[in-house]
């Protein structure tokens, strides 16, 4: 598709354009010119939109889907359209399907059904067989396949043998370990993060030390055996801190906290409401102010939505009962603009394609147009009518945001909010 996008905002400290308002003229999915009021004498698709800001495309590093196995809950294909409505160029995708996604043939299947998708779709291979935590999965077959890192999704691989042996076969193919930290004998029953509200209202508690403990043990592993790894959704103050030590040391640890730990805390479980159950638990403010801080201090380098689909048969009853688990796609912008500084987002949500091993197109001319356009103003609150997933498990019904997502320009199309 060509087009012209009118008297756009560049947000991209990349670009010499940036905090500049222009017209971007696209050909073919590359960026042809850049400058103010382009002539356009061939007609071509023209976009004006109220306050239009753009930058890099954002980048998700973590999005469940559920196909294949749990078609009812999310397909790829809505799914992906829901991401580019949400500001979303790409997504990895994890592997919590059924099958789980641990071998080539998998990874292939799912890259088939995102064919043609303005939002390109990234699998993450599962670390173990079938995410048991025994075996190692097939990881170079699945690297050659187009997987970008490897990890069990929500699952802490108890055994530290077998991550110390990941961690240095993937050395050899330059991979990506995902190290998931809850201990699961410490979290035992647990449902919400341990502590007064948990306490008040007779919820078995999931102590800080749950997370923590994992953190550090997986730490020293890495310490010892080289490689990268990926820390993902941590939501404690101790974390962020001990995170912060390693990377001084010089490790190459990387990590992501969710959208909904930045915002909420374990003061909205007051209703026994499921939509607030996920994993790890929402912990108080001063774990979700240590976030914060940690995410303007650079050691947390990527948010993300942590979007998870959960059909209303396994989230709507008892608390103890609910899965964990909330959407985000639709969500993200709006709630992290309630919270942090625009350009601080923009680079939050673009960083993690550097990381997991992506192109990262500056906004140029001659650069491949990949594009996420959004306005950073307006105030509104987020209701049923905002979800378009088939799931509607959202965390954030009836929370108040700020600006929102248009669509994207990515893969030579255009997908924008009706």
């Amino acid at each position: 598709m060509n087009l012209i996008i009118r008297a756009a905002k560049i947000i991209d400290p990349q670009s010499k354009f940036h905090d500049k308002t222009v017209d971007l003229h696209i050909e073919n999915g590359t960026i042809l010119k850049i400058g103010s009021t382009l002539p356009n004498p061939d007609k071509r698709k023209e976009i004006k939109l109220d306050n239009l800001h753009v930058s890099q495309g954002w980048f998700d590093s973590s999005v469940s889907l559920g196909e294949p196995g749990f078609e009812d809950r999310e397909t790829i294909a809505n799914g992906l359209n829901v991401a580019a409505k949400s500001g979303f160029t790409a997504i990895a995708l994890q592997p919590n399907s059924l099958p789980i996604i641990d071998n080539q043939s998998q990874v292939n299947f799912v890259q088939s059904r995102a064919n043609g998708s303005a939002t390109q779709l990234f699998p993450i291979g599962a670390l173990t067989k079938n995410s048991e935590g025994k075996d190692l999965a097939e990881l170079y077959d699945m690297k050659n396949a187009g997987a970008v890192a490897f990890g069990d999704y929500n699952k802490h691989l108890e055994n530290a043998n077998l991550l110390k042996i990941a961690l240095q076969y993937a050395q050899d193919f330059d991979g990506l370990v995902i190290a998931y930290a809850q201990d699961s004998n410490i979290k035992g029953n647990g449902v919400a993060n341990e502590g007064i509200v948990s306490t008040r209202l007779g919820l078995k508690g999931i102590p800080n030390l749950a997370e923590e403990l994992v953190v550090a043990r997986n730490l020293f592993l890495l310490e010892y055996t080289g490689g990268k790894m990926h820390i993902p959704t941590i939501s404690t103050a101790k974390s962020v801190q001990l995170i912060k030590e390693a990377k001084a040391k010089g490790l190459q640890v990387t990590c992501s906290v969710s959208v909904h730990h930045l915002v909420l805390t374990d003061g909205k479980l007051d209703g026994f409401d499921t939509r607030y159950k996920v994993t790890p638990p929402l912990r108080t403010d001063a774990d979700r102010k240590a976030l914060l801080k940690g995410i303007k201090d650079g050691t947390i380098d990527m948010v993300t939505s942590d979007h998870n689909p959960i059909d209303i048969e396994h989230k709507k009853m008892e608390f103890d009962l609910a899965k964990n688990g909330t959407i985000g796609l639709e969500s993200a912008f709006g709630a992290l603009m309630t919270v942090l500084p625009l350009e601080t987002i923009v680079e939050k949500l673009t960083a993690g394609k550097s990381i997991f091993g992506m192109e990262n197109n500056a906004i140029a001319e001659g650069e491949k147009a990949s594009l996420t356009l959004f306005t950073p103003e307006g105030n509104w609150v987020f209701t049923k009518e905002n979800i378009q997933s088939k799931s509607k498990n959202s965390a954030f019904l009836n929370t108040k945001m700020t600006g929102r997502a248009y669509g994207i320009y990515n893969q030579g199309k255009l997908s924008l909010h009706e």
